[in-house]
């Protein structure tokens, strides 16, 4: 063998020793890699707290990242906390009655779907119509999540909060009155009370407006009763207008009467003569009263 032809051959056993080696190296790297992962996915497994804070601390960084770049904060848990829903993924029933009252009531419509749904899934649960739960809702505060009356009413329903808190400690406290999720259910729970306590509907909603020692209730009863008739009419797929009709009074039927004859003027009398002439006459009687004086 030449001397070039052993320099070739050197060359190619060097070739082929550093490739071994490279594959040799390789595959112990990918074998010790897997190893790694296999160990990393049991202990996560068996570790469910130690997968949470890495996650955690994951989309931190990646917020972080985010933050970084648009300059901005970020709330990732906004949309948690908003009580909202689309209507359109309602049942037809339920959708219908959350656009009603939303035009009556001036509200935006994404937020009542949420209260509607609560409303049947709660009725379900308690035997309570929803429409009755929701008409309840309407007269107490028009859905208004953060109306107070002046003796303490809040909320929704209007619970009174100082006399019902324990209700409010499975939803981490009384300031959950002004959840309006919180709010519904405890106020059904105050109004199954207040009806089992009565033994009727009418005189359960006296008791839950304070009214049941009083002699009258002042209409309260019967507002709830008429908003819930109108409701279910509107679950049940019928046209109902926002407002209720207005009977006629006794003025606006007299207005459609046809107007009285004007009575004619009266013809001027003596009494109704010129001024000048009055004064004159007053003058000419003053003068022969003073002459016939002595």
């Amino acid at each position: 063998m030449t001397a070039s032809g052993k320099v070739i051959a050197g060359v190619r056993t060097f070739a082929s020793d550093v490739t071994d080696g490279f594959l040799e190296i390789t595959h112990s790297g990918f074998a010790l890699l897997g190893l790694s992962v296999a160990f990393v996915v049991i202990t996560l497994t068996a570790r469910p707290d130690l997968r949470q804070a890495g996650e955690e601390h994951l989309m931190g960084w990646l917020q972080a990242r985010q933050e970084a770049l648009l300059g901005t904060p970020i709330e990732l848990g906004a949309i948690d906390r908003a009580t909202a829903g689309n209507p359109k993924d309602l049942p037809k029933e339920q959708a219908a009655v959350a656009y009603w009252l939303s035009k009556k009531y001036r509200v935006a419509p994404e937020p009542l779907a949420v209260l509607v749904a609560e409303a049947y899934e709660i009725g379900a649960r308690t035997k309570l119509d929803p429409t009755l739960i929701l008409s309840i809702m309407a007269v107490e505060s028009s859905f208004n999540p953060f109306a107070q009356s002046s003796v303490g009413a809040q909320g929704l329903m209007q619970v009174m909060t100082r006399v019902h808190t324990d209700k409010y400690q499975n939803f981490g406290g009384h300031f959950a009155a002004f959840d309006p999720v919180s709010n519904l259910r405890v106020g059904v729970k105050v109004l199954q009370e207040c009806i089992a306590r009565a033994g009727s509907l009418e005189g359960g909603l006296r008791y839950y407006v304070g009214a049941a020692n009083l002699p009258d209730d002042g209409g309260y009863a019967a507002k709830v009763l008429a908003e819930h008739f109108r409701l279910r009419q509107v679950a049940n797929g019928r046209a109902v207008p926002l407002q209720p009709p207005v009977a006629p009074t006794a003025p606006s039927l007299l207005s459609t009467q046809a107007p009285a004859p004007a009575m004619p003027a009266p013809a001027p009398s003596a009494a109704a003569a010129p001024t000048a002439a009055v004064t004159e006459k007053v003058a000419l009687l003053s003068d022969s009263a003073s002459t016939a004086t002595p």
